[in-house]
């Protein structure tokens, strides 16, 4: 199994910055993608940002240029640089991992971690 332990979210004012952190500790042989999604009240849950083993990125529209995604492969741990936040950005926001384990391939999530962005 594979757990995944966010922290970084809170409480900022608009134009403000924020960093978010996961790391991924079980009977890991590998991970492929690493990524952060985010559910606002009411909506589904939709990827914000996501990262290849190899530094591939994707971004979601709303967040170019804003957010930048990175990870550290030898502590399995996927960041999210989170800039100029809007009201908007307000959501739980959760990692994923697609990871190698001794059972298997499986998609793993984490517990989720609140932004909110207000003034």
């Amino acid at each position: 199994q594979v757990q995944l332990v966010e922290s970084g979210g809170g409480l900022v004012q608009p134009g403000g910055s924020l960093r978010l952190s996961c790391a991924a500790s079980g009977s890991i042989f590998s991970i492929n993608a690493m990524g952060w999604y985010c559910q606002a009240p009411g909506k589904e849950r939709e990827l914000v940002a996501a990262i290849t083993s190899s530094g591939s990125t994707t971004y979601a529209h709303s967040v170019k240029g804003r957010f930048t995604i990175s990870r550290d492969n030898a502590k399995n741990t996927v960041y999210l640089q989170m800039n100029s936040l809007k009201p908007e950005d307000t959501a739980v926001y959760y990692c994923n991992a697609d990871a190698y384990t001794n059972v298997g391939r499986n998609n793993y999530w984490g517990q989720g971690t609140q932004l909110t962005v207000s003034s």
